[in-house]
């Protein structure tokens, strides 16, 4: 759907999957299935922050912003969007783990070492990983922006008009 920020946001969440596991081992922190419920939620908001990115990416992009100043806009555009939401989860799983007991502190740990590690992925690792298209033949490629319903219009109008530009 994404094109290349998908793959970008794919291999993200690898190394955000990563990360995460490397911070319950150093805290040792034992997954029940309670906590795996909450890694599996902390995924579901860094997936989540990655398509607000992208689609903001996109509306600057069709304002006619270039590759650089859209990466820039869109992801100033989503932060708000991003932190509103991951804050108040903070703060909900803040207040179960303080009055919770062994099972739902377990889920809200999990949910706020992934929520944090979340933060840092698609604000650091996803917004790296598009900077390094910026000045290269890539961010000239329209087609690895563009969702794939535009490409098909694109397609259907070229075999309609064969000799539009």
């Amino acid at each position: 759907w994404y094109r290349l920020p998908g793959l970008f946001s794919a291999v993200a969440l690898l190394l955000y999957a990563l990360m995460v596991l490397f911070v319950f081992k150093a805290l040792p922190v034992t997954l029940t299935l309670a906590g795996v419920a909450g890694f599996v939620l902390s995924i579901g908001f860094a997936v989540d922050a990655n398509v607000l990115i992208f689609e903001r990416m996109k509306e600057e992009f069709k304002k006619g912003f270039g590759f650089s100043q859209g990466v820039h806009e869109g992801f100033l555009r989503a932060w708000p969007s991003i932190r509103d939401s991951n804050a108040s989860t903070l703060i909900t799983a803040a207040i179960l783990f303080w009055m919770g007991s062994g099972v739902v502190k377990g889920f809200a740990l999990t949910l706020i070492i992934g929520i944090l590690v979340s933060l840092f992925s698609a604000i650091f690792i996803t917004r790296s990983f598009l900077q390094l298209c910026a000045g290269t033949r890539a961010e000239k490629w329209n087609w690895l922006f563009l969702k794939s319903s535009n490409i098909k219009s694109q397609i259907s109008n070229q075999t309609q008009n064969p000799n539009a530009g």
